[in-house]
């Protein structure tokens, strides 16, 4: 199905919508169906890592469409919207006062005021790893931090989709509402953000919130 019926992922209220998968920012056109070789073939050119990794059970589905436009470089960055004319090109620096060009790349990976989220969650969880810059390997290679096991590899799934979204609503915060969270802040929303995505879809927890806070591994039975 390559038509979805979609909400924003805007801050603020907006009507439903129905988004072309394979292009969110043209649309659907013939031309652009057959560029793909949607109407020749019977092949999904999105299918495969990563982008099999945005799509999870307990994530909102909002947040999935958010991580698929985010891989795909169609969120509305100041960049791209830059590129289609929608604010001057004077206006297409990072929010947080960076001098670098809002890329998503940059905005999520490299900025410094982000980029030091992704090491405090990884903290909080209690892995290693490195950041790539780059956001399909970052997904990838975050995702498979802790080895092979499926269980652990889908909270971590989870987590990265979560992170990307709060940073996401974040930046938006600070554009829209000039309100500042600090990162410490950023890592409490996650934190409580993966606790209520798991209880509300009942899965079986040997924990207390406190306790989550400290060692969610433990608290899912997950911990080596």
């Amino acid at each position: 199905m390559w038509f979805t019926l979609s909400r924003s992922v805007d801050i603020g209220e907006a009507p439903d919508f129905w988004e072309w998968l394979p292009d969110t920012a043209e649309g659907y056109s013939v031309r652009g169906a057959y560029d793909l070789d949607l109407l020749t073939t019977g092949d999904d050119p999105l299918m495969g890592l990563p982008f099999d990794l945005v799509w999870h059970p307990q994530v909102p589905f909002k947040v999935s469409v958010f991580a698929w436009q985010l891989i795909r470089d169609r969120l509305p960055t100041k960049a791209n919207l830059a590129t289609r004319g929608v604010v001057p090109t004077d206006d297409i620096f990072c929010v947080f006062g960076c001098v670098h060009v809002e890329t998503a790349d940059h905005l999520f990976l490299s900025c410094t005021t982000f980029a030091s989220l992704w090491q405090q969650v990884r903290d909080w969880i209690g892995v290693l790893g490195v950041d790539h810059n780059i956001i399909t390997d970052h997904l990838v290679q975050f995702t498979h931090l802790a080895g092979v096991g499926k269980a652990k590899r889908s909270f971590l799934q989870l987590i990265w989709l979560l992170s990307a979204w709060v940073l996401w609503s974040e930046r938006n915060t600070r554009i829209f509402n000039n309100f500042i969270n600090l990162v410490p802040q950023l890592l409490d929303k996650v934190k409580l953000l993966s606790l209520g995505w798991l209880k509300a879809n009942k899965v079986v927890f040997v924990y207390d919130t406190q306790r989550w806070w400290v060692d969610p591994l433990a608290c899912l039975g997950l911990a080596t």
